[in-house]
């Protein structure tokens, strides 16, 4: 869906403009953020990627990361160009709280804020809405706001096709949720034709992790993981303690709740992390479990129906036993 197509035009001639994307970036958000930079910069725009917080390390490869601005890294600077942008875009989050620390000033800005997006309920605070929950990945919809609502199919170059086939690619599971449709493989087969090596792009995402990483998923395997039989769930609770053992770092977590997920027989997966300031809920399920649903009731949270996530500023036991408390209000569908 498509609100204010008649700003558009905007982009006929040179803006300041600035992308910004939720905290703790995934692949999904970087690799649209960056998609979009590239097009961007090279209709003659003068754009900028803000961010609140680093991200991965297995993303650090993809093309236009060294330009990215870290807002704790770089305050003032950063300040400077969300106040001079004449439009900011803001990429995979539907609410402004999602990018952290830099809400109030995304708030304060007299920017046009355009926003581009696949999660559930959106806040009403754009002029341009392009949204679409159906969508596989915000990537996707970064291709689409490319190729045919400003009509430029050609514009995408391989730099652009590689960004967009990551975000894709890593928001899909590799090309394996139920989200990924025909549309989808089209989109992935034309980012190909335009020079997105899709085996390398695999490679490095997924074939980058370090030793202690490795010893740390290890580590979880054997100690955090508990399975409930009697609601087909399993989760891992893993401490400030367990993270400080391994020296955990932005990203050695990710994907860590689909190995609960793919247990035989498991339907719903969480993962609980113990952030200090906050517990940080990733909720995974198969068919019609509604992770955003649970998220969303109980933990100030929400998403996709089958990948979702929250937090909790109680103590890790307690938002631990209070996920268990919910799971016989969904045994019917847990179990059937």
């Amino acid at each position: 869906m498509l609100q204010g197509q008649n700003s558009l035009q905007l982009l006929n001639e040179p803006k300041q403009i600035v992308i910004t994307t939720h905290h703790k970036p995934d692949g999904d958000a970087l690799g649209s953020s960056l998609g979009l930079f590239h097009w961007l910069k090279a209709k003659g725009h003068h754009v900028e990627v803000v961010l609140s917080s680093d991200f991965p390390t297995f993303l650090d490869w993809i093309p236009g990361r060294d330009e990215v601005l870290i807002y704790p890294n770089d305050t003032e600077k950063a300040e400077q160009l969300i106040n001079s942008a004449e439009i900011i875009f803001c990429l995979d989050y539907s609410a402004l709280n999602r990018t952290n620390i830099l809400e109030p000033l995304l708030r304060e800005s007299k920017a046009q804020k355009w926003m581009v997006d696949h999660h559930l309920d959106p806040e009403d605070f754009a002029q341009l809405s392009y949204w679409d929950s159906n969508a596989a990945a915000t990537a996707q919809l970064i291709y689409t706001f490319i190729a045919e609502l400003n009509n430029d199919p050609a514009g995408i170059s391989p730099e652009i096709a590689t960004c967009l086939y990551a975000g894709i690619m890593t928001d899909t599971g590799s090309f394996r949720f139920r989200s990924t449709t025909s549309a989808v493989h089209n989109i992935i087969a034309n980012l190909i034709d335009a020079g997105a090596r899709n085996w390398e792009i695999h490679e490095k995402i997924y074939n980058s992790a370090t030793e202690n990483r490795l010893k740390f998923l290890g580590y979880c395997l054997l100690n955090c993981l508990e399975v409930l039989p009697n609601y087909n769930t399993a989760l891992f609770s893993i401490s400030r303690e367990d993270l400080q053992q391994f020296n955990v770092t932005t990203g050695d977590t990710e994907g860590l709740v689909n190995y609960a997920l793919s247990i035989k027989g498991i339907r719903l997966a969480a993962l609980f992390i113990d952030r200090t300031e906050l517990i940080k809920l990733s909720l995974r399920s198969i068919g019609d479990i509604p992770c955003n649903e649970i998220c969303k009731k109980h933990f100030n949270g929400g998403g996709h129906l089958n990948a979702s996530g929250g937090s909790s500023n109680e103590k890790l036991s307690q938002v631990v036993n209070r996920f268990k408390s919910i799971l016989p209000d969904y045994k019917e569908i847990l179990t059937k």
